[in-house]
């Protein structure tokens, strides 16, 4: 098996990558098929030696990269390291335990859909293109939280007396304010006196920023990640 290792130290297994995209994919089928309620027992059985059967070959995996990375604490630790490791250990917490807090450990197997971030490119810009504007994410999700905190008194403010069994609490009041800025609206909650509705109408205009903020901050980082990866190759 020919083993090599990238720029950034992780490990590639050649031809296997195509192998581990493939069991990535049919994982998750396999997860999505467990919650069928009629099964046959021979088709959850057939399910089991396949969950099995990937936990093994993931195991292996992870075993072989951390073997080989250089250095090992860097890849045992890094984002990808954790996400291949989250890729087995529900399975062997899970073992030998029949607590219903324990199976809640089963649904973090989702984490092996990120095992695909390492085999496609567009992520790895994706990924760059967070890390680029990371600083300002941050600094825009921290406003934004004392906006939607703000937007909650304030509702809470408006409504609670009209309603009293929608807006009991502040808390009440986040759930809508989140809702409202994201421009979601399930319609559990919404203003009914006048006050509370022209507040509203506020905080839909300001949703519209809210939403279109971090997704230009991305846009921007990912255009300036692509029109790099053209100047290499024009060079190169």
């Amino acid at each position: 098996m020919k083993i090599t290792l990238d720029d950034q130290g992780r490990v590639k297994l050649g031809r296997m990558e195509c192998a581990v995209v493939v069991l990535v994919f049919l994982s998750a089928v396999t997860f999505s098929l467990e919650t069928l309620p009629d099964l046959s027992p021979r088709f959850r059985r057939g399910l089991a030696v396949f969950e099995v059967f990937s936990v093994f070959c993931f195991t292996g995996e992870y075993a072989v990269r951390l073997m080989y990375a250089r250095p090992r604490r860097a890849y045992a630790f890094s984002f990808f390291g954790w996400v291949d490791l989250l890729a087995i250990l529900p399975f062997f917490l899970s073992l030998g335990f029949d607590l219903r807090a324990i199976r809640l450990f089963r649904l973090f197997r989702i984490f092996r859909l990120f095992k695909l971030t390492k085999y496609v490119k567009g992520m790895n810009r994706l990924r760059q293109s967070f890390q680029m504007v990371r600083e300002e994410l941050f600094l825009f999700f921290f406003a934004s939280g004392i906006v939607i905190y703000l937007l909650a008194m304030g509702i809470y403010h408006f409504e609670h007396q009209a309603q009293p069994d929608v807006f009991r609490s502040v808390f009440d009041g986040i759930w809508w304010a989140v809702c409202t800025l994201t421009t979601v609206g399930y319609g559990d909650a919404y203003p009914v006196t006048l006050a509370g509705r022209m507040f509203t109408v506020v905080i839909l205009l300001t949703g519209l920023g809210v939403v279109a903020v971090p997704t230009g901050l991305i846009s921007s980082a990912l255009s300036r990640i692509r029109d790099d990866e053209q100047r290499q190759e024009m060079s190169g």
